[in-house]
């Protein structure tokens, strides 16, 4: 008999059945288009044309139309980059790490991380081929024998890594997604009642049935893949930030970056997690199985990535003083009391003061307040990013040579072209695919929704719960 803790809420509410959870997540896709999805829809597409209309003026014109300068050589082609890539770390990690580890609250949110992972790593992507200033040239990073003679790229160098990372990461993360939605591909499939979604949900479903065999290839295949994807969530963000820590620059030559990165990248990858699933628990009418005890886990790890960077903040400005040089010193001085000491003390304030209200338990479990501090967090990511770059390129060793960087409509273009295309697929995924795993859903739904304890002269005892009845005594906590 299956009983859950008497100090943890169910993970799925609403005494629900197998048969709820397939009516209640499908209902989504095979349903029309709501008014509301087609309102964001259609705000989405507007967006990605006129940023698409920017993307293009920038081709065409080049890279001179941003506002770079010889001193400020990268800046938010960089910065936007970065920032998308950190954003797509969460969904490589609440599926491959915290699958291994079994944790069971992860299964109704995986399905819309990872493929927010994938979005946003397309989105980065994008950011690569818009600094390339001519993308056609994009296959000039590979190492493909050519006849320019020898033309290779330059193994040493970071940027080459980084499109071997990313690529990996991408393959990995798209197949890992796919994978998981096979079996409620198969679902779809024979709930179908068109020739048409019938063929198109059966093509993707691959034949599967159901069988023994199929599900235990199934589970074997989710394992491998979660090993392989565990050490991409550390080494893709490590590697990003070996484009600034193996650099001389003073503020991007230090050893402190691959960790502090990675730790960033939960950091603002989870919010926008929240972000998205805040939205979706209430658009799809999800509540029951994206309840607060999922809100409350992620800002739990919201807390401690966040305190994790205030703490490579303070370990950054402790080692510039500590090293004696001047040059580093400087840099960061700069950045605290300099011409961008507003951008900064933003990513400060968004960075390590906000996250930890949610030490409150209060404000912890609250709806409102948690979609708030979540984009708070990625705006100062994106500060972060900014600070890191500009900042410590601004003013080099020369005062004759200090510029400013100030952005053009074109910088500005592409970056909403980004969240253009981000929120269009992402749009186009929740209304075609099942949002929540229905069929790992189903694999914890006994334990953890059907029955509850309940203390009766200190024995726990099992009954049934009503919908409307609490997860636990007041007396059990």
């Amino acid at each position: 008999m299956h009983v859950t803790s008497p100090v943890r809420e169910p993970l799925v509410q609403g005494g629900k059945t197998y048969a709820d959870v397939t009516e209640d997540i499908c209902r989504h896709v095979e349903g029309a288009p709501t008014k509301e999805w087609k309102i964001a829809f259609g705000i989405s597409l507007l967006v990605l044309a006129y940023g698409t209309v920017c993307l293009a003026w920038t081709w065409w014109e080049g890279l001179g139309v941003w506002g770079l300068n010889k001193t400020v050589g990268w800046a938010w082609d960089i910065t936007n980059f970065v920032w998308w890539v950190g954003i797509g770390h969460a969904g490589t990690l609440i599926s491959a790490i915290l699958l291994l580890f079994r944790q069971k609250w992860r299964t109704s949110i995986n399905r819309a991380a990872e493929a927010m992972t994938i979005f946003a790593v397309i989105c980065a992507a994008s950011f690569i081929l818009m600094h390339m200033g001519r993308p056609w040239m994009a296959y000039w990073a590979l190492p493909l024998p050519n006849v320019f003679g020898s033309l290779w790229v330059n193994f040493n160098s970071p940027l080459v890594w980084d499109v071997f990372a990313i690529s990996t990461y991408f393959s990995v993360s798209l197949v890992f997604w796919y994978i998981g939605l096979i079996p409620d591909l198969a679902t779809i499939r024979d709930r179908a009642t068109s020739k048409i979604s019938r063929f198109m949900y059966g093509t993707f479903a691959m034949g599967w049935d159901g069988s023994a065999k199929t599900w235990s290839r199934y589970e074997y295949i989710s394992l491998i893949l979660a090993g392989l994807s565990t050490p991409l969530v550390l080494s893709v963000h490590t590697i990003v930030s070996m484009d600034f820590a193996t650099s001389v620059i003073p503020g991007w030559h230090t050893t402190i970056f691959p960790p502090y990165f990675v730790a960033g990248a939960i950091f603002s990858g989870f919010a926008m997690v929240q972000n998205l699933m805040l939205i979706t628990r209430v658009v799809y009418k999800l509540e029951d199985y994206i309840t607060l005890e999922h809100i409350e886990t992620m800002n739990k790890v919201i807390t401690l990535t966040g305190s994790v960077v205030g703490v490579a903040y303070i370990t950054e400005f402790f080692i510039a003083w500590y090293s004696g040089v001047e040059y580093e010193y400087y840099a960061f001085y700069n950045r605290m009391t300099g011409p961008y000491w507003w951008a900064y003390w933003a990513m400060m304030t968004c960075n390590v003061i906000s996250p930890q209200l949610f030490w409150s338990r209060k404000l912890r479990r609250s709806i409102t307040f948690t979609f708030f501090i979540s984009v708070v967090v990625n705006i100062g990511m994106w500060f972060e990013r900014f600070v890191i770059i500009v900042t410590s390129l601004h003013r080099d060793y020369i005062p004759s040579s200090w510029a400013m960087f100030s952005p053009t409509r074109y910088d500005i273009g592409d970056y909403i072209f980004s969240f253009g295309l981000f929120f269009t697929l992402f749009l186009l995924f929740s209304k075609y695919l099942p949002v929540v795993n229905m069929a790992e859903v189903k694999a914890v739904i006994r334990s953890t929704s059907a029955q509850l304890p309940k203390k009766i002269g200190g024995v726990a005892k099992v009954r049934n719960r009503g919908a409307a009845e609490p997860a636990f005594n007041k007396d059990s906590e």
